[in-house]
């Protein structure tokens, strides 16, 4: 059975103002990227504005900490569409899911509403019902509880993964072997930022009220495995683990760290296991994508 592809009709694109949250981030910064290359006038709000670099006649910086409502007052002004990518990939500052992906959203969706925003985008994540027994997923899922009550029209974007997720893949390649749990048979087809940033912009433009996407390539654990080998100049080496392991593995680290060590480790271990196909979207390969990190390696 062919697998869906994603259809995003436009309806209205008119002359909107957007605001995006998170733009100093992967993902953030490849919509913010878009939209201005669309000529679309574009507030970012960053906790640091060196670490934008970017430059446009369009573009409006708004420096200010999100997790704290007080230095953000104001910054939905004269703003149509918010588009938020907030949340913990790899935890520092002492700062939570709860911190971040939770409250600092919420604090902007209350800016949202008292600056009149038509609209709010939201980049969850894929099975987020599935994963709310996460700390990750449970404050994320929390977040698109609030939104879908708030009264603001909304669109909650779920992508199955990012290309810079499989960076452990290749990181595992570069080590000549990979280790994989159960028989590697699992699909995914991993999203690139720039194709990921291009749907979210449209969809900010639909009546869609929620999608689920991912890239163009729906590929298995091991032939995702194979391509990481393949870009390093490594010979197929793949360790299928058995579930104890894994399981075991989730244990210790729930007993015996703290959320912030275990955090990002317990949703990819869990995700692993998971079914994450979603309809296909966009033109980047991630074949091409493990090459390039190989290309850069060299260079270094």
């Amino acid at each position: 059975m062919p697998k869906a592809q994603i259809n995003i009709i436009i309806i209205n694109m008119g002359s909107n103002h957007f605001l995006v949250a998170g733009a100093s981030g992967y993902l953030g910064k490849y919509i913010t990227k878009e939209l201005l290359s669309r000529n679309i006038k574009t507030r970012a709000i960053v906790r640091n504005i060196n670490k934008l670099n970017i430059t446009d006649t369009n573009l409006e910086v708004f420096e200010g900490q999100v997790t704290r409502p007080d230095s953000i007052k104001g910054v939905c002004s004269n703003i149509d569409i918010v588009i938020s990518t907030l949340g913990i990939t790899r935890q520092k500052d002492g700062l939570t899911y709860e911190d971040v992906d939770y409250k600092a959203n919420l604090n902007i969706l209350e800016e949202a509403k008292k600056a009149g925003v038509k609209k709010f985008v939201y980049i969850s994540v894929l099975n987020g019902d599935k994963i709310r027994h996460l700390k990750g997923g449970a404050a994320k899922e929390k977040f698109c509880d609030a939104l879908k009550v708030s009264g603001i029209d909304y669109c909650i974007v779920r992508p199955n993964g990012f290309f810079s997720d499989m960076g452990d893949f290749f990181n595992m390649a570069r080590k000549g072997r990979i280790y994989l749990f159960r028989d590697g048979e699992l699909k995914i087809n991993p999203i690139h930022g720039a194709d990921l940033a291009k749907a979210v912009v449209d969809v900010s433009f639909s009546d869609a009220r929620e999608i689920k996407i991912g890239g163009p390539d729906l590929l298995s654990q091991n032939e995702i495995a194979e391509l990481a080998l393949k870009a390093c100049g490594k010979k197929r080496r793949i360790t299928h683990l058995p579930d104890w392991i894994r399981l075991a593995a989730l244990f210790l680290l729930r007993r015996f760290s703290n959320e912030k060590f275990y955090g990002p480790l317990e949703f990819f271990m869990t995700t692993m296991v998971m079914d994450m196909t979603a309809p296909e979207y966009g033109t980047h390969r991630l074949e091409e994508y493990f090459d390039e990190l190989a290309e850069q390696e060299s260079d270094e």
